[in-house]
């Protein structure tokens, strides 16, 4: 069974050795546990249901706690001290597009807000119930997972929005292909999570970003139904899938996406490689980016995640051996490690890799072969359980990410790091901070950075560290000219920044399409545009 208050399965853990803790201690001071509330005393706190009664919907505490919140980390902060505050009255669990327009029926026609979601992986606050006094109905799109058609000559393939990723690539393996969409959240979130989000997966530079697999779908809105055709291409007008892609609930719920898909690689291989500074391996990826040579992913580890991955990786000796290699080879402190993909036909895939291993060589890059990259494949979707773990341990792990263009790339990761390291150094308080660049492109570069600190220890000092570190880096964000998100989406955390990147046309805009489809403001409110700024 899923956690209730974190990640993953109950089953599943990734513990923090002694040399990890030390590490972090070190860095930042020991930590110190807290308490957790209990499920029981979780479910006790919520109000009564507000909803009539409906044969769709579960209504009672444990279904509404387990659909209330995601896995930012106010959500966790709202979980582990059970302080849940308003939570969906009702959960619905539709199995096809006419239960979801019965649903959409049922909350027009009861002045109830809907909340659709998929794996409630999100980390922005796209699942936070508005308050106020109209109902909420969480929609879980989850039992709406099937592959309904498979294309082989188009290589299109149409399932239910709520396919889970695991379950998704397992339907179309079982026919020789897949779709190749890998976010770290990969086993629990949803094809329709991923689009109206904007996803992106770890091995976008061959499969590309979930825009690029979106071919067309089905959307129930309050205004009726939604279809959107596909096409190879097409220049007659607006192109419908860019509204869908992004919209995060507030024009209806997706029910059925037809995606582009690719026959399975012949070939795979992750290999890593270190420069002994930052300029180098910036260069050398740039490089690679621009060639468009074939791979399948490029992940830039800047020196103080390198530090942190390798600290984390456990067999101390084997890490101690290989770090006094790399000194030898010009690789010591300050060092960076690249991993690097190539997926395809053996031949095609090897000669990428071949290539891009040798560009690396001429930004002083040393190869330190295919074993730590196979590594790190295997554990990609396990190492978000470290969430968990620093929890148990006094610690909390969060995140930010962006993208700009190249020559505001290290600007970019500095202002970020040192926004963060400011406002908690002003509360008494040190930061953990590093980060990496997990997507490449021709024109620049994502930027995603970790925050690792102390708990408090009670709700409010928490949430206190949390919305001032959360504004400090946005502000830097937003300073610094880049998007206030690249795969995350913008749920209600990210809301309030929002505007300094669209503008006030194009907030106006966002807000006429979604009062098109929803007049009655019943969707999703408070994601994308602040509360109240949008029907």
């Amino acid at each position: 069974m899923k956690r209730w208050n974190g990640w993953g399965e109950e089953t599943c853990d990734f513990p923090l050795r002694d040399d990890a803790l030390a590490f972090l201690a070190s860095r930042i001071g020991p930590g110190k546990a807290v308490q957790d509330a209990s499920f029981e005393a979780a479910c006790a706190s919520l109000a009564p249901s507000r909803l009539p009664e409906h044969p769709l919907i579960d209504a009672t505490p444990a279904t509404r706690l387990r659909n209330a919140l995601g896995q930012s980390l106010p959500d966790w902060l709202k979980l582990r001290f059970g302080r849940i505050g308003t939570a969906p009255d009702g959960v619905a669990f539709p199995e096809s597009a006419q239960q979801v327009r019965e649903l959409i029926g049922f909350a027009q026609k009861n002045g109830v807000s809907l909340i659709p979601q998929g794996g409630g992986t999100s980390v922005a606050g796209h699942l936070t119930a508005p308050g106020g006094d109209k109902p909420v109905l969480a929609v879980n799109m989850t039992r709406m997972g099937r592959l309904h058609y498979l294309d082989k000559q188009s290589q299109l393939a149409t399932f239910g929005a709520g396919v889970l990723g695991p379950d998704l690539e397992a339907q179309l393996r079982a026919h020789g292909y897949m779709l190749g969409h890998f976010p770290q959240s990969f086993e629990y979130s949803t094809l329709g999570g991923w689009v109206v989000t904007r996803s992106s997966g770890q091995q976008s530079l061959r499969y590309g970003r979930i825009e690029q697999m979106f071919a067309g779908g089905v959307v129930e809105t309050p205004q009726g139904r939604l279809d959107i055709p596909t096409f190879p291409a097409s220049a007659a007008g607006t192109d419908l899938r860019e509204i869908v892609l992004g919209s995060e609930g507030r024009m209806g719920i997706l029910t059925e996406a037809t995606v582009r898909v690719s026959p399975l690689p012949e070939y795979e291989a992750f290999h890593a490689v270190f420069f002994p500074d930052w300029e180098s391996a910036e260069a050398a990826v740039r490089a690679l980016a621009q060639s468009r040579g074939g791979l399948s992913m490029l992940r830039l580890s800047n020196p103080l995640e390198t530090v942190t991955m390798l600290a984390l990786a456990g067999h101390k000796r084997l890490i101690g051996l290989l770090e006094g290699w790399l000194k030898l080879r010009g690789c010591g402190e300050g060092k960076c490690m690249l991993m690097l993909g190539a997926s395809g036909p053996r031949k095609q895939a090897r000669a990428a890799l071949r290539s891009a291993i040798a560009t690396c060589r001429g930004f002083k890059g040393v190869h330190v072969g295919r074993r730590m990259g196979e590594k790190w494949k295997e554990g990609r979707f396990r190492n978000v359980y470290l969430r968990n773990a620093a929890w148990q341990h006094g610690y909390v792990i969060d995140t930010v990410e962006t993208a700009v263009d190249w020559p505001r790339v290290a600007l970019m990761m500095r202002a970020v790091e040192a926004a963060a390291t400011g406002v908690l150094g002003g509360m008494g308080e040190k930061v953990h901070t590093y980060t990496h660049l997990s997507h490449l492109y021709a024109q620049g570069a994502s930027v995603y950075t970790t925050f690792v600190y102390r708990l408090g220890g009670d709700y409010e000092t928490d949430m206190a560290r949390w919305k001032a570190l959360k504004h400090a880096v946005s502000m830097a964000i937003v300073d610094n000219g880049g998007t206030i998100s690249h795969q995350h989406g913008v749920g209600s955390d990210h809301a309030p920044y929002l505007a300094a990147e669209k503008g006030a046309a194009g907030m106006a805009a966002m807000q006429a399409l979604f009062s098109h489809f929803d007049p009655q403001g019943i969707m999703n409110p408070g994601k994308l545009l602040p509360a109240g700024q949008a029907a």
